[in-house]
């Protein structure tokens, strides 16, 4: 054919109907349901096999499930942020912003440097609550639109990235762990594989560009081989495949699967560490091998997570981690999950694209920034790979302000024993009194009452329930917003009280005195005569020695809190 028949032909299958272009790239075979001479059966489109090595129903895939964990972050900020950081939270945002604003001054280069927030523009800070709502739930719409629609474009995720990085700029210890950075690199990706403008869920123009399918394997080797290696240059019994002996009682929030998990023989524990390795240090590399390999390391992966996800309360990380697993995966291993007209649409791209179609071409232009982005992820990559290869790896680290490449790494170390701390108050005048009776502060998910069964949350995260367990290893003086709790709940603070799940003076008159109590935690034994309780505990000491208001004022004071004159 010369070149002028083919322009004939690409100019007229432009003014065809899109459903008669498909018709006419599918098979013979496919064309009308038209019958073999040897054949009973008409063979339809629903036998299309797609072929492999395409991405288009993977980006679909990939879109709805970032933008689902982007909805249950959102959904998470929205119900607790106000609490956490807000204008009377328990480390105010107004503190935050003003020390750093100190610090930095007022160039704005090195405040966004400082803190990749719209915040800044909420100066100076006296009523922050609205801005945190307004975030949130900019957020939970713009996530939502993109589950519904499979869809989106590059303005569309910057937004959702944007809006994200704004809450864990300023999130303080809330927002300190790895999986924020990891959600927002993982977004971050998707803004390089969708479209400039359109909507469209399969945009002709905008095949899946290579920087997302091959920045989400970059990712997800990195997670996995960071974790994999913390845990060997970390806790001893990770090398002695004892560490899951311990683990589901000392996790930071079990739920009732844990209990059961814990019971098995210790052969099945070291069954699980070892295959922790593998899935970890091994399985990894299978990212640079043929497609088989890329197809069982995803399978491997994602099986993996869904197995941490059944075994505990680790907020949404298992479900991100997932994300990026995604891409070991093309559009014929997809293609079970899809309608038979989605199928008959994305193999008429693929025909195009196997013709070097321009119906299909990016253009010069994204090819050229795509050049400049798989730069850019290499460079940032420098120090990320150095610290994998170092001897004294950081985990959950970022090189740069805006977490575009990152480190991760989960339980280097696993703690042996399970210790809890536990609020209460009593309405006695003198705490040390014999007669006092104390009353416990139930929270939301944390272990507290023993008969109380495990929660079950999972990808949804209680951010305070996660600080106590950090707080139970540490003291008191190094969680000052566990003092600003104990003087909340001194005066009954209604938005406090939002954050736990029960406190016994809600409703009557606040305690005169609050103290913490140390306790360890064990499970109790199967089939054991207690079977009413989950768990049985053993007093440590006192955590925070029991005050009161007058106690607290200074302190206070000191920290800028909102004041409790008035009470007594």
């Amino acid at each position: 054919m010369n070149t002028r028949d083919e322009e004939t032909r690409l100019r007229r299958r432009k003014k065809q109907p899109e459903e008669e272009v498909a018709t006419e790239l599918l098979p013979p075979h496919h064309e009308g349901a038209i019958q073999d001479s040897g054949s009973e059966k008409p063979t339809t489109v629903d036998e299309v096999d797609l072929l492999p090595h395409t991405y288009w129903l993977t980006r679909i895939v990939y879109l709805r499930f970032i933008a689902f964990i982007y909805f249950v972050a959102f959904l998470v900020a929205y119900h607790q942020n106000k609490q956490l950081i807000g204008d009377n939270g328990l480390l105010p945002l107004k503190l935050h912003m003003q020390h750093l604003a100190k610090t930095v001054g007022n160039d704005w280069w090195k405040r966004i440097q400082a803190a990749p927030t719209l915040l800044w523009l909420a100066q100076p800070w006296d009523e922050v609550n609205p801005w945190l709502d307004g975030l949130a739930l900019s957020g939970l719409v713009t996530s939502g639109v993109v589950i519904l629609l499979g869809a989106a474009n590059v303005f569309i995720m910057l937004l959702l990235w944007l809006l994200y990085h704004s809450l864990v700029a300023v999130g303080q210890r809330w927002y300190g762990f790895g999986w924020e950075s990891q959600l927002l690199e993982t977004g971050l990706l998707g803004v390089w594989g969708v479209p400039l403008l359109s909507l469209a869920a399969l945009p002709q123009a905008t095949p899946s560009s290579p920087v997302l399918i091959w920045g989400l394997r970059w990712l997800i080797f990195r997670i996995m081989l960071g974790a994999g290696l913390i845990k060997v240059r970390g806790d001893q019994c990770w090398m002695d495949l004892t560490c899951m002996n311990y683990h589901y009682q000392t996790q930071p929030v079990p739920n009732p699967m844990a209990y059961y998990l814990h019971k098995t023989p210790e052969w099945v524990h070291m069954t699980e560490t070892f295959g922790n390795h593998i899935i970890e240090l091994i399985l990894p590399f299978f990212t640079f091998l043929p497609r088989a390999f890329r197809m069982t390391c995803g399978i491997g992966q994602i099986a993996f997570q869904v197995i941490l996800i059944i075994s505990g309360n680790l907020s949404f990380l298992n479900w991100l981690t997932i994300v990026p697993s995604l891409a070991y995966f093309d559009d014929r291993s997809f293609s079970f999950f899809f309608s038979k007209e989605t199928k008959r649409k994305v193999y008429r791209l693929q025909k195009l694209e196997r013709e070097s179609s321009p119906l299909v071409d990016e253009g010069l232009t994204r090819k050229c920034v795509n050049l400049i982005l798989t730069l850019m992820i290499g460079y940032l990559s420098l120090p990320v790979v150095l610290n994998l290869l170092s001897s004294r790896q950081a985990m959950n680290t970022s090189f740069e302000p805006f977490r575009i490449v990152n480190t991760y790494g989960a339980f280097g170390s696993v703690t042996k024993e399970r210790t809890e701390v536990i609020f209460e108050g009593t309405h006695s005048w003198d705490p040390d009194a014999a007669n006092a009776t104390w009353h416990e502060y139930e929270f939301k998910c944390k272990p507290g009452r023993l008969d109380r069964v495990p929660c079950l949350i999972s990808p949804y995260h209680y951010r305070l329930d996660w600080l106590m367990w950090f707080a139970a290893f540490q003291r008191y003086e190094q969680n000052p917003w566990l003092i600003h709790l104990a003087g909340k709940f001194l005066i009954n603070d209604q938005e406090a009280s939002t954050l736990i799940a029960h406190n016994p003076f809600l409703g009557q008159d606040p305690p005169k005195f609050v103290r913490v109590l140390h306790y360890k935690y064990e499970y109790t034994d199967l089939g054991s005569e207690d079977k009413s309780n989950w768990y049985r505990r053993k007093l440590k000491g006192t955590y925070l020695p029991p005050v009161d208001i007058s106690m607290l004022h200074p302190l206070f004071k000191q920290m800028l809190w909102k004041t409790l004159d008035g009470y007594k």
